[in-house]
């Protein structure tokens, strides 16, 4: 896998079926080990590592119903309180991060209610603070801390 815009991290890693696999320690499971996933478990590392998030306020690649249509989000944050932090759009590497992807996770957060957004593919970060008051969202240099 590719190098990627984030500290070094440790992972674990199994073959099985001929499939190279990664442990995600939010689902407690080894998944296959896709561009997208490669992004999204440093995104997930990042979060614990970096931003001091717990693991069990961490939710991964769960389902939300949009518009009657059933849809799953890349990670979710949460606030002690129950309340959602953050929501994280991952893309593989080699996709350009587009209006369309901030449409798209914009979309989620109708259903999420975020106070903030992240759309990443590895390489390129971006972070955003929900203006609901305005309608809009403010791009941050950072990510703030949970």
């Amino acid at each position: 896998m590719s190098k990627l815009n984030f500290p070094a991290y440790t992972f674990r890693f199994k073959n099985r079926e001929n499939k190279r696999l990664i442990f995600d320690p939010i689902r407690k499971k080894f998944v296959v080990l896709t561009p997208e996933e490669w992004v999204r478990q440093h995104t997930v590392q990042y979060l614990i590592t970096e931003k001091g998030n717990s693991a069990n306020l961490i939710n991964v690649e769960k389902q939300l119903i949009l518009n009657e249509t059933k849809k799953r989000y890349d990670i979710v944050v949460f606030r002690p309180d129950g309340s959602i932090f953050l929501i994280v759009e991952c893309k593989a590497p080699h996709i350009e991060i587009t209006q369309e992807t901030f449409d798209q996770i914009a979309r989620y957060n109708l259903v999420t209610q975020a106070t903030n957004l992240m759309v990443t593919n590895g390489i390129v970060h971006y972070y955003c603070r929900m203006d609901y008051e305005n309608e809009r969202y403010v791009f941050l240099e950072d990510l703030p801390k949970n």
